[in-house]
């Protein structure tokens, strides 16, 4: 059975952690690379301790090179941060060589937009039509033929997950979509002293925020244009999670069975996306280290309001987990290899 070769360029962070995890447990890829700038010359197990007398912890850490790197790997993981990638991008698919890029600097179609979220130029705008948005349940034919997919993040994937059958199955008419989410900061800093601690609970901005001309966009890519959008994002004291509130506006006459049968059949396919029963709400504990997707609804018939709650796991299912989905698919593969865990309990 064919083995492809792959790279992770970044410096260390809970996801790294975790894509070093689960690329260690995956059957058919070798890390041939590990890249960064501050760990150079180290092994793995020296940066993270969790690797000792793990193969994979074996591998030294070289500077990001990107010939070097072009030669050694089919695929890179870069994991830098926005306005970092682009360029990396760049130069490794003109050498060949298939890219998941984690940051920002490929999400966005519009130019202008990523340069006034963001607050930096975008130096490879050519390569923005080619980049595939890599939410497997909504793009999985187009990552398959791509080079370079565009790895969301954990608020933008749990809420376009919560929404996906109420788009497709045009439960919503125009107005504003509410989205409240609360996640643990998955960019937390690693040390050999072990994790930064995470002691924080509150708002992480309100206003304008980087994740809704990306949602904003993937909404219109479903089918609903005359949507607006407010999405305001919270920390919690978690290690490991992300979870959304989400309230947007039903169509008349459009009520708590229908919707429930949207959500299930929208769901059957997607093994991914468990729709919760009737009382049940999504609980973070019941995600952790999985790429499962927990939904629980709500219908008003009142208001007018579907109300849809959904957990997942930031590091997995919002990072890692998501990108070797995507590179599952790109080089070929099915693309749950080395996904398949039960979420850890407790």
């Amino acid at each position: 059975m064919k083995r492809f070769r792959v790279g992770l360029v970044g410096a260390g962070s809970c996801v790294t952690m975790e894509m070093l995890r689960l690329i260690a447990g995956h059957p058919r890829l070798t890390l041939t690379r590990a890249a960064s700038l501050t760990d150079a010359g180290k092994t793995l197990a020296e940066v993270y301790p969790f690797l000792q007398h793990i193969q994979l912890g074996d591998v030294v850490v070289c500077e990001p090179q990107m010939k070097d790197l072009a030669k050694a790997c089919d695929l890179v993981f870069l994991t830098a941060p926005h306005g970092s990638a682009m360029d990396m991008a760049a130069q490794l698919l003109a050498l060949k060589t298939k890219v998941v890029d984690f940051s920002a600097d490929f999400r966005l179609k519009d130019k202008a937009a990523y340069e006034e979220y963001y607050k930096t130029g975008h130096s490879q705008p050519d390569l923005l039509k080619d980049a595939v948005y890599g939410l497997p349940e909504i793009n999985a034919s187009n990552i398959r033929r791509t080079r370079l997919t565009a790895n969301p993040g954990s608020c933008p994937t749990a809420s376009l997950l919560a929404l996906l059958p109420a788009l497709r199955l045009n439960l919503l008419k125009a107005g504003t979509i509410i989205i409240d989410a609360k996640s643990a900061p998955c960019e937390l800093g690693f040390s050999g002293q072990g994790l930064a601690p995470c002691t924080a609970c509150r708002p992480a901005g309100a206003g304008p925020n980087r994740h809704i001309p990306e949602l904003l966009q993937e909404i219109q890519e479903l089918g609903k244009k005359n949507m607006s959008l407010l999405f305001t994002p919270h920390l919690i004291p978690v290690n490991r999670g992300t979870l959304v509130t989400i309230y947007a506006p039903l169509r008349r006459g459009i009520e708590m069975e229908r919707v429930r049968s949207a959500y299930e059949a929208g769901f059957r396919r997607h093994k991914w996306l468990r729709l919760l029963p009737e009382g049940v709400y999504p609980d973070l504990l019941n995600v952790r280290g999985s790429m499962y997707c927990d939904v629980a609804i709500n219908a008003d018939k009142k208001t007018g309001i579907l109300t849809v709650m959904a957990a997942i796991d930031n590091l997995c299912r919002g990072a890692a987990g998501q990108a070797l989905a995507n590179a599952n698919l790109m080089l070929g593969m099915p693309m749950d290899i080395a996904l398949r865990d039960v979420p850890l309990a407790p």
